[in-house]
């Protein structure tokens, strides 16, 4: 029986083997109103946890709501992961051309993670910049951008780390089955994580014109144009490593805020962020699923789109191509989606700020509650 991450890494190409503000005495900004902010307790524990992580979503729907430049983010960040999908397919293209090793496909996959990251981190760090030093009117996006830019070397380095931790993890997963038994734990949950997102971008509507996989086989006798690479294997590829950088930022998700707020060097910026994710796991993971539950009960609107278009299944159907008006329908529900995934990123961002300020705000009532030493 084929194991899943060969079917994965062989089947969609991602294998190169063929097949408002205030600032305290202490110097941190925080928002005029954390959502849920409670009273002040010494750990994130108890029932609010959760409430408190729903409770920094729906403020941070309130706050793009009134900020509509924070849409940029949107926007921008769309952008970068269209030329992350590009690039992956033109890598794609290059390595099955020139025959590159396995090495320097790791290293060219490396680059393009590195330049998307980047991209990705500097936007979050405009919308924690905009967002903390606004004070009357609404955040300005691109002048948290400018802020931004001081930040820039240990944004880079950040990145880098980022980059290379999803390539060891991608790496893993994707070179596992040559030392793992098929039927191991690790496996089976990676192969079932990839493979309910991955497996029905085959059918209608992501794929409009039920194109079979079989027309992008590279090894049919002079190959295929570039144009073919991103889709699927370049926009595969690109949503498992988005998975992959996702997993990365809900581990670490106020690495920015230290950085921008508090101006600390990376490695403080990472311990404050481990420290302060023991203390908040449980309202990070609250937020996470609330989010999560949005985009995936968006995502499974396309089983309405295929029961009203009569095209359930893409093998019954594949030589019958659809007609150009279904197919003009998939393009903008696909676009419509897309939207609907990065305006919840948008909101996810502005959320990991709000839980940042709530999490430093009892961390500073509690202190100021605490009574002084006594020095004898």
């Amino acid at each position: 029986m084929t194991r899943t991450p060969e079917l994965a890494g062989h089947g969609f190409g991602l294998c190169r083997r063929p097949p408002m503000v205030s600032t305290m005495q202490t110097g941190i900004y925080f928002l005029s109103e954390p959502a849920c902010a409670g009273q002040p307790d010494r750990s994130s524990g108890g029932s609010g946890s959760g409430r408190r992580g729903i409770g920094s979503v729906l403020s941070g729907m309130r706050t793009l709501n009134r900020n509509r430049q924070l849409l940029w983010f949107t926007l921008l960040a769309g952008l970068v992961l269209a030329g992350n999908a590009i690039g992956q397919g033109a890598l794609g293209y290059i390595t099955w051309t020139l025959l590159s090793s396995e090495a320097e496909w790791l290293v060219l996959n490396f680059i393009i993670e590195f330049f998307t990251l980047f991209l990705l981190v500097f936007l979050l760090a405009g919308i924690v910049h905009s967002i903390s030093s606004k004070k009357d009117g609404p955040a300005l996006f691109f002048e948290g951008l400018c802020g931004a830019k001081k930040y820039t070397k240990t944004i880079v380095a950040w990145s880098g780390i980022l980059a290379l931790t999803g390539m060891l993890i991608f790496s893993i997963y994707f070179y596992s089955p040559d030392w793992l038994p098929p039927d191991h734990p690790f496996l089976q949950i990676l192969g079932t994580l990839f493979g309910t997102i991955l497996n029905p971008l085959m059918e209608f509507p992501f794929n409009p014109t039920l194109t079979p996989y079989t027309f992008f086989d590279p090894s049919r006798v002079g190959g295929i144009p570039l144009a073919f690479w991103v889709y699927p294997s370049g926009i595969m590829q690109a949503l498992i490593f988005s998975e992959v950088n996702l997993l990365l930022f809900i581990l670490t998700p106020f690495v920015v805020p230290f950085i921008v707020l508090e101006k600390k060097t990376l490695r403080e910026a990472v311990a404050g962020s481990f420290n302060l994710m023991k203390k908040t796991w449980d309202e990070v993971v609250a937020c996470a699923v609330f989010l999560g539950v949005i985009v995936f009960c968006a995502f499974l609107t396309y089983q309405l789109v295929q029961a009203a278009s009569g095209i359930v299944s893409p093998f019954n159907t594949v030589t019958f191509p659809p007609p150009v008006t279904w197919i003009t329908l998939a393009l903008i529900y696909n676009l419509a989606l897309i939207t609907i995934a990065f305006v919840v990123a948008t909101v996810a961002g502005i959320a990991m700020l709000d839980l940042y300020t709530s999490a430093k705000s009892r961390q500073v009532a509690v202190e100021s509650t605490e009574p002084a030493g006594v020095v004898i």
